[in-house]
């Protein structure tokens, strides 16, 4: 009896097995290129994520208030409560669990940055890494740049405009519904309708601007990557 008790205490305490990001349940593959991979994760109330493993580095965008458990393996958990629209940046190679300690679904995009993007750019030198830019009906602040790219978190109230021609490849993040119009490389412009949680990459980047031509505030984070 005895030994059978010590065997069932001894498969309890087993640890769970690690997964791969693109299987855990909890993270949905939006898209994927030369540069990046995007997931959205959605973490129900009261729940966690399986033990999975971050082999890039990587940002997250919040898309809503949380409070989770971030329980790295072999370290002791460490509780964050994230705003709607808080944006981070993490050195990849480690396993955790993200463990939603809230009653409503924990909701945020993760954007990994790829090495054979950012190995080879690691040293590209923006021409600002940090700042936070006054627009017309608007803001724009540099987060952060890191391996080859380079994060702004941008509101425009309506009709606000974002004048900067971003020329290079990028990413937007909606953080907000929203309807922009925006100006491609060689095609003119063209109104862009994302909901909150969206992903949408421009090879060819934003050279004319953005304009807030919906009908509320558009928040986003925008990420940009020279060639």
């Amino acid at each position: 009896m005895g030994f059978l008790l010590v065997a069932i205490f001894s498969f309890a305490q087993t640890p769970a097995p690690e997964v791969e990001i693109t299987t855990e349940p909890s993270h949905h593959l939006l898209l994927e290129n030369h540069y990046v991979r995007v997931f959205r994760v959605e973490i129900a109330a009261r729940s966690a994520t399986l033990l999975h493993r971050h082999r890039h580095d990587y940002m997250f965008v919040m898309l809503g208030a949380t409070e989770v458990s971030n329980e790295v393996e072999g370290k002791q958990p460490v509780t964050l409560k994230l705003q709607d629209g808080a944006t981070g940046f993490l050195p990849g190679n480690f396993a955790h669990v993200a463990r939603n300690l809230s009653n409503y679904p924990s909701r945020s995009v993760d954007v990994e940055f790829l090495p054979n993007h950012s190995q080879r750019n690691s040293s590209t030198e923006w021409d600002e890494d940090r700042g936070l830019h006054i627009l017309h009906g608007g803001t724009a602040e540099i987060l952060f740049a890191k391996d080859g790219a380079r994060a702004s978190e941008v509101e425009l109230q309506t009709a606000g405009v974002d004048p900067e021609a971003r020329s290079g490849p990028q990413l937007i993040v909606a953080v907000s519904d929203l309807v922009l119009r925006v100006g491609l490389s060689g095609k003119g412009s063209s109104n862009l309708e994302m909901r909150s949680g969206d992903a949408k990459w421009f090879a060819l980047g934003l050279t004319h601007g953005v304009t807030n031509v919906g009908t509320q505030a558009a928040k986003y984070v925008i990420v940009e990557f020279k060639e």
